[in-house]
């Protein structure tokens, strides 16, 4: 039966997102049971593509890319594929009719992973669109289950969640990115000689991304409020201690929540969702 071939697709896509990331496994788990399937599937997706730029040094990653893509829509247009991660991830796209936009703008982005070491303020945006707000809308499709007015009230707002986490992302890897992968994300800014003025900018820049996803957060549906809500308690809070550190310590560490904090963080936020203190 292909059933068992897509739980065993499905058992991948989890064990990938709770192998890579503890936050996002976290918030998934907050999520109703009803959804767990496929934002798992959504980020195993997305995980393994950013394997292929970040990690697979000393192979041909625009040829791995480039097969990655292409198998991608293999697999959506069979409704069937033998690598697990594209099996589970055609699974949602074609269930929630994820469009191929979204699809093709996340990899897009991925792409420029692969020799675009620094950016404008233009390529900047372009980046964050695809590498973290379609993610967003992918997970938002979800989220509303076929409701396009739904999709589209909370799209701007998801959008700038997705926004808010990579923002936050590049400042806790700025001494990775640059000085491993050479590559330097905000427009502008000398990384090498990160000032505190720059980097309270980028903090601002992030506050306001911030502000505007909380409405949103506040208007999901129930199933899926408390999980994404758990997500953005987290990365808030990595965000407030990367904020009380200075810049040159940035650039000299990666600055982590410690699982037990994240715990106290999930405690504290089921007590504000049970009292609908959101």
């Amino acid at each position: 039966m292909k059933q068992l071939f897509d739980d065993v697709s499905f058992a991948t896509s989890k064990l990938t997102t709770r192998s890579y990331s503890t936050s996002f496994s976290l918030g998934i788990y907050c999520l109703s049971k009803l959804i767990h399937r496929p934002i798992y599937n959504i980020y195993g997706f997305v995980r393994f593509a950013d394997e292929i730029v970040d990690s697979f040094h000393g192979y041909d990653k625009a040829t791995l890319l480039k097969e990655f893509r292409e198998e991608t829509y293999k697999a959506i247009d069979r409704g069937i594929s033998l690598n697990p991660i594209l099996n589970s991830f055609q699974e949602v796209v074609n269930h929630y009719k994820i469009d191929r936009e979204l699809i093709d703008c996340f990899l897009d982005s991925m792409e420029m992973d692969l020799d675009q070491q620094s950016h404008s303020e233009e390529s900047y945006k372009t980046y964050i669109l695809g590498s973290a707000e379609v993610v967003g809308l992918m997970c938002l499709k979800v989220f509303t289950n076929g409701d396009e007015k739904e999709y589209e009230k909370l799209k701007p707002a998801a959008m700038k969640l997705g926004s808010a986490f990579q923002k936050i992302n590049f400042l806790r890897d700025i001494r990775d990115d640059y000085k491993t992968l050479g590559r330097t994300y905000f427009p502008g800014v000398n990384i090498a000689r990160l000032s505190q003025e720059d980097k309270m900018a980028i903090e601002r820049d992030i506050e306001a991304d911030f502000k505007e996803a909380l409405e949103g957060i506040r208007k999901l549906p129930a199933t899926s409020r408390f999980g994404v809500y758990v997500a953005y308690v987290y990365y808030y809070a990595l965000f407030t201690k990367i904020k009380g550190v200075p810049s040159r310590r940035i650039m000299m560490e990666r600055i982590r929540i410690p699982n037990y904090q994240k715990l106290g963080l999930l405690a504290r936020s089921y007590f504000k969702h049970s009292l609908r203190m959101l």
